[in-house]
């Protein structure tokens, strides 16, 4: 199956968002776990983990960038199993290192599967752990049991790997939104440490139970005690509505085998100055579902989210520019919603395998308030995730449920501990900055005390200050040498012409510095390339880069008359011409692969 997969692709419209506002404090992952009934035994759950990647390859995706976009491209990385030691839900997908956008780690007796949004989302995620509980515990007693296949047999890796948003969009049909202000949960954050996970369990038939007697489904009535929940934390002086983000699967309105992200949000939202009662949020909050749950009013919204995605300006806009503004975008849509709900249904497994599991679970790392849920066999999962220092919304929701006789049952945290972890290597840059900072106002102070005027000190805090913006970026961009290097060449040539113009202005920098630097950037980018057995997909982009940096960089400063001796400004010209024909001439499928996919709009 894995030699048919394409050897990178598009994102869909969803993960475009998530790969532009991942970072270290909103990670854009989310966790789904499955507790078993006896504990992990690694060695097993590895070979677990091995039989799923050969069912679902579209997983062995690494994140790369290109001028337009963000993509996908396929990697030849494996998983490795590894026992629980991280905060939950921290970062996996790092800027400028390939590495896998999804990990699976045990603890005790639970499988953890997290996993980068932009690859998949909750109905992905679940197949996938499905599949690997599936392969563990038939493993673990191949004796007792009859191995089975959860997947469909006709489902091709196309079919997995097709984008549900492109197929089904429609231009002509789009709802425009009215844009509302919802209430914001204050709340104290917390300054640092892991996300707050709050957890619990309920049976299924008495939410069910509860939700029969109002007349409305499961959904409706857990959205409206969250809604409350949050009403019993505002202020009485609060007009603002109470606005939930719940996300909906659109694969239940159209039909796909897609494992990639196909959801839309909707917003049901309730104003507590009509009334505080259950009952009525319960109902107006039911008419909202009926007016939004249909296939037509699906598609307008969804149509709406990916009509600017799809308009001709913003598509060739660069993508670092891009990604500010989808980041400006993404702060400003937050004040549409106070919380977030996720119902990410019935998990089903065979019987004769449900006997070995205890329960699943699935929480994600959110910048508000979240709530999700799944159900097993009889029982429900809650699973809050929030930053803030409180968990109160928390409790007032349990309340809530035992007000209205549901046995809550609350889930005691079982995470490694991580006492004493310290991030090292933050903290040597921080005293490495220090340092610099202090050498600096010293010799302004040696200076100033003794009245010098040969200026030293400003000469002393330029190479400073070069040194360390040198360094800092060498740090920034370690993961991917030959991005630091043209990095690295970028600073040195601003830098050489700033210290020229400092100094006198006597050229320099241009006649030689630049040009010099040019050529011995191909030649040690080759070199590098040639000693680590790179591909020509992985140092591709990168010669380009370089080529055009050395020809059109030198080109410029000759015909605008800043180069006076031009030797070897036209030898750079030359060298990375001929550089950039040999890399067409010899590895032209590469090149013009590499080309496609970094200027895909």
């Amino acid at each position: 199956m894995q030699e048919h997969r394409a050897y990178w692709r598009k994102l869909d419209h969803v993960a475009k968002m998530y790969s532009a506002t991942s970072n270290d404090k909103i990670t854009r992952v989310f966790r789904f776990y499955c507790v078993l009934k006896e504990d992990i035994q690694p060695k097993i759950l590895q070979e677990a983990l091995n039989k799923t990647i050969e069912t679902y390859p579209i997983f062995l995706s690494v994140m790369r960038k290109g001028l337009f976009w963000h993509y996908l491209e396929k990697s030849s990385l494996r998983p490795i199993v590894r026992e629980e030691n991280k905060e939950v839900c921290s970062t996996l997908y790092v800027h400028d290192q390939k590495s896998l956008l999804f990990e699976v780690t045990y603890y005790h007796n639970r499988i953890n599967f997290e996993v980068f949004h932009a690859l998949t989302d909750g109905t992905g995620a679940t197949a996938f752990l499905k599949e690997i509980v599936k392969n563990y515990i038939y493993l673990s007693h191949s004796k007792q049991l009859e191995e089975i296949e959860l997947l469909d047999e006709h489902i091709t890796i196309q079919d997995q790997e097709s984008d549900g948003f492109s197929k089904y969009y429609n231009k002509e049909k789009v709802h425009k939104a009215k844009k509302v202000i919802a209430y914001q949960i204050k709340k104290p954050k917390k300054q640092r440490g892991p996300l707050q996970v709050n957890e619990c369990t309920v049976f299924v038939k008495d939410i069910q139970e509860k939700a029969k007697e109002n007349n409305v489904s499961l959904s409706v009535y857990i959205t409206s005690v969250l809604m409350l929940s949050i009403y019993y934390e505002m202020s009485l002086e609060e007009k603002r509505p109470v606005v939930l983000h719940v996300p909906i699967n659109l694969r239940k309105f159209f039909p796909t085998d897609s494992m990639l992200n196909f959801f839309i949000c909707m917003n049901p939202k309730y104003t507590f100055c009509k009334s505080t009662t259950l009952d009525d949020v319960i109902q107006e909050v039911n008419q909202y579902y009926k007016n939004e749950l249909t296939k037509e009013r699906i598609i307008e919204n969804m149509n709406r989210f990916i009509t600017l995605e799809k308009h001709p300006l913003l598509r060739i806009i660069p993508l670092e520019v891009k990604n500010l503004s989808i980041k400006a975008g993404t702060i400003y849509a937050e004040k549409d919603a106070t919380a977030v709900y996720s119902n990410m249904g019935i998990i089903n497994m065979p019987d004769a395998y449900a006997k070995y599991i205890e329960r699943f679970g699935v929480f994600t790392n959110t910048p508000k308030l979240e709530l999700c849920m799944c159900s097993f066999q009889e029982q429900i999962t809650f699973s809050f995730t929030s930053t803030f220092d409180t968990s109160n919304i928390q409790r007032n929701f349990y309340q809530i449920l035992k007000e209205q006789g549901i046995i809550v049952k609350s889930i005691e945290p079982d995470y490694p501990d991580r006492k004493g972890q310290i991030e090292n290597e933050k903290k040597w840059y921080r005293i490495y900055t220090f340092l610099c900072l202090s050498i600096i106002i010293c010799c302004f102070g040696i200076e100033s005390i003794f009245k010098l005027q040969t200026h030293w000190a400003f000469y002393v805090a330029g190479a400073i200050v070069s040194l360390w913006l040198c360094s800092y970026v060498g740090y920034m961009k370690r993961r991917n040498l030959l991005k630091n290097v043209m990095w690295q060449l970028l600073l040195l040539s601003v830098g050489s012409f700033v210290w020229d113009i400092s100094t006198g202005y006597y050229r320099w920098s241009v006649n030689y510095v630049i040009p010099v630097l040019c050529i011995i950037n191909l030649i040690f980018m080759l070199i590098v390339s040639k000693a680590r057995k790179d591909t020509p997909r992985e140092y591709m982009a990168y010669f380009v880069m370089g080529c055009f940096y050395g020809s059109f960089v030198p080109m410029l400063l000759i015909i605008t008359n800043i180069v006076k001796i031009k030797f070897f400004d036209m030898l750079s010209i030359i060298f990375s011409i001929i550089f950039l024909l040999g890399v067409i001439l010899f590895k032209g499928k590469e090149f013009k692969e590499e080309m496609i996919k970094k200027l895909h709009i």
